[in-house]
C-alpha cells in the first residue's frame, strides 16, 4: 500500500512538472518570438527610412537635373535671339543704306530732269528759230520762182525721176542684152547636157489596184456574212473594197498608194489562203503591213545606192522610202528625188561644184513629203527641219527649205537644186495636174477628221464622198462619238468646197482579246 501511493505521487509530480515545463518552454518560445519580431519591425522602419531618404535624394537629383536643363536650353534660346538680333540689326542697316542710294539716285534723276527740261526748252527756241528762217527762206523763194511749195517739189522730183530712169534703164538694157546673149547659149546647153545624160521614164498613178479572183464565188467570201469581212477588211486597211459585176477582179481603191498596195497584197495572200474572216484579215494585214515596211527600207537604201549618196541616217532612208509610195501631180516622187539629184550633180560638176553635196541635196530635197501629213507646214520646212534633226549639211538643209524659192537662197546649191526640180517636173507627161488636187482634198479630209479629240484614225474612201472615221473607246463613248461625227461634218462644210455631199461614219468599238494556256 505504501510503495502504490509513492508511484502515485511520483506520477504526479512527474506531470506537473512535465506541465511546467512545458508551460516554460512556452514563454520561453513567445519571448524569443516577440524578439525577433520586435527586431524585424525595427528593420523594416529602418529600411522604409533608408528608402525614403534615397527618393528624397532621387527626386532632388532629377529636380536639379531638370533646372541643368531648363538653364541650358534657356541659353540656347537667348543666343537665337541675341543672333536673330544681331541678324535684324544688320538688315536694318542694309536698309538703311539702301534708302540713303535711293535718294541718291532720286536726287540725281530730279537733277538730270531739270537738266532734260532746260534742252528740251533750249531746243524748242532753236527749233522755232529755224523754222521761221527757213520759212523766211521759202517765200523768198516762192517770189522768185512764182511757184509754191507743193509745185517746186514735184518739179524737182520729176525731173529727177525722168534722168534717173533714163539713165538706169539704158544701162539695164544694155547689160541685160549682153548678159543675155552670153548666158543663154551656155545655160541651154548645160541644162540640154544634164537632162541627155540622165532620162528618167514616167508612168501615170491610179488611184485603184485590181486583184484578181479565181471565181466569182470568191466575192461572197470577200463580202462575208451580212458583209462583216469586207467592213472589217476596210476598217483595217483604210481603203474602199468595190466588188461588181465585173468577172474575175475585185477592186481596191484608195488615194493613199501604201495603204493601197498593204490591201491588194493582203486580199491575195486572203484569196490564197482561203480563210477570210474578221481575226484572219487582222493577223494578214498586219502581217503585210510588216512586209511593206521591210519594203520601204529597201526601196530607199536602193535609191541611195544609185545616186551614190552614202551616210544617210536609217530614219532618212525610211522616208526616202516611203516616197517610192508618193505622186506628186501623178509622178512616183522617189524617181523625181533621184532624178532631180542626178541633174542637180551633172549640174555642179559643170559649173565647179561640188557633185555629191548636189548629189545629196537634190536626193533628200522632198524629204518633207513623206511626213506631210504628219505635220504642219509645207513640206519644204518640214523636210528642213527633219534634215537638220539628223545632221545634215546647212547645204542639204537650205535647199530643201528654199528649191521653190520661198525664201533668199544663200547658197549655189540651194539653185541647183530649184532648177533640177523644175526640169524634172516639167517634162512633157511628167506630171498630171488633176491626181494632185485629188489627193490634197483627201488629205484635207483626213487631216480636219483627226484633229479633233479621240479620233484615232480617219480614212477618206469613194472619191472623197465618205469618210470613216474610227473613235477610240477608251476616250469617247457613245455619246461623244456621235457630237464629233457631227462636228467633223459642219467643219467640211464651213472649211471646204466641194461638189455634192460628204458622208461622215464614226466607228467605236472596244475589243477584248485573251488567250487560254
Amino acid at each position: 500500500m505504501g510503495s502504490g501511493w509513492y508511484i502515485a505521487l511520483t506520477a504526479v509530480i512527474a506531470a506537473v512538472g512535465s506541465a511546467l515545463l512545458v508551460k516554460f518552454i512556452d514563454r520561453l518560445r513567445k519571448k524569443d518570438v516577440e524578439t525577433e519580431a520586435t527586431q524585424i519591425l525595427d528593420k523594416a522602419k529602418q529600411d522604409s527610412e533608408n528608402l525614403k531618404k534615397e527618393a528624397l535624394l532621387e527626386a532632388k537629383e532629377e529636380a536639379l537635373k531638370q533646372k541643368t536643363q531648363s538653364e541650358k536650353d534657356l541659353s540656347k534660346q537667348r543666343d537665337e535671339i541675341r543672333e536673330r538680333e544681331k541678324s535684324l540689326d544688320r538688315r536694318e542697316e542694309s536698309l538703311e543704306q539702301q534708302a540713303t542710294h535711293l535718294r541718291k539716285q532720286e536726287n540725281m534723276v530730279e537733277k538730270n530732269q531739270r537738266r532734260l527740261s532746260e534742252k528740251i526748252e533750249e531746243n524748242e527756241k532753236r527749233s522755232t528759230t529755224l523754222e521761221n528762217i527757213i520759212r523766211d527762206q521759202q517765200e523768198r523763194l516762192h517770189r522768185m520762182s512764182g511757184l509754191n511749195a507743193e509745185e517746186a517739189k514735184s518739179e524737182l522730183l520729176k525731173l529727177l525721176d525722168q534722168q534717173l530712169q533714163s539713165e538706169t534703164g539704158a544701162i539695164i538694157l544694155k547689160h541685160q542684152r549682153r548678159l543675155e546673149d552670153e548666158v543663154r547659149p551656155i545655160a541651154q546647153d548645160m541644162l540640154l547636157t544634164a537632162m541627155q545624160r540622165f532620162a528618167a521614164a514616167h508612168t501615170a498613178e491610179s488611184t485603184t489596184s485590181t486583184v484578181d479572183i479565181p471565181s466569182d464565188e470568191m466575192k461572197g467570201r470577200i463580202i462575208g456574212r451580212e458583209g462583216r469581212n469586207i467592213r472589217s477588211f476596210e476598217k483595217e486597211t483604210g481603203v474602199d473594197v468595190i466588188i461588181d459585176d465585173t468577172p474575175g477582179v475585185v477592186i481596191v481603191s484608195g488615194f493613199d498608194p501604201v495603204r493601197r498596195e498593204i490591201a491588194r497584197q493582203a486580199l491575195n495572200k486572203l484569196i490564197a489562203d482561203g480563210r477570210i474572216h474578221p481575226s484572219r484579215i487582222e493577223e494578214v494585214v498586219k502581217e503585210t503591213q510588216a512586209e511593206i515596211e521591210t519594203t520601204i527600207r529597201k526601196k530607199g537604201e536602193e535609191a541611195a545606192t544609185e545616186i551614190n549618196v552614202m551616210g544617210l541616217q536609217p530614219r532618212l532612208i525610211e522616208m526616202l522610202g516611203r516616197l517610192h509610195f508618193r505622186t506628186s501631180y501623178s509622178q512616183n516622187v522617189l524617181r523625181h528625188s533621184v532624178e532631180v539629184g542626178f541633174i542637180a550633180g551633172l549640174l555642179a560638176e559643170m559649173i565647179g561644184l561640188d557633185p555629191q553635196v548636189a548629189r545629196r541635196a537634190g536626193l533628200l530635197h522632198d524629204i518633207g513629203k513623206a511626213a506631210d501629213h504628219e505635220l504642219e507646214g509645207g513640206h519644204p520646212k518640214i523636210g528642213a527641219d527633219l534634215l537638220k534633226r539628223h545632221g545634215e549639211s546647212p547645204e542639204v538643209v537650205h535647199a530643201a527649205f528654199g528649191h521653190h524659192d520661198e525664201i533668199i537662197t544663200e547658197y549655189p546649191y540651194t539653185m541647183l537644186v530649184a532648177t533640177a526640180d523644175a526640169c524634172s517636173a516639167s517634162r512633157p507627161g511628167a506630171r498630171r495636174e488633176t491626181l494632185e488636187r485629188y489627193i490634197k482634198r483627201m488629205e484635207e479630209l483626213e487631216a480636219i477628221a483627226t484633229g479633233f479629240h479621240g479620233v484615232e484614225q480617219a480614212f477618206a474612201i469613194q472619191a472623197g464622198r465618205e469618210l470613216r472615221v474610227i473613235a477610240s473607246a477608251k476616250e469617247v463613248n457613245d455619246e461623244m462619238a456621235a457630237k464629233i461625227c457631227r462636228d467633223i461634218a459642219k467643219a467640211f462644210e464651213q472649211q471646204l468646197t466641194y461638189p455634192g455631199e460628204i458622208k461622215v461614219t464614226m466607228v467605236r468599238e472596244s475589243r477584248f482579246t485573251e488567250f487560254a494556256r
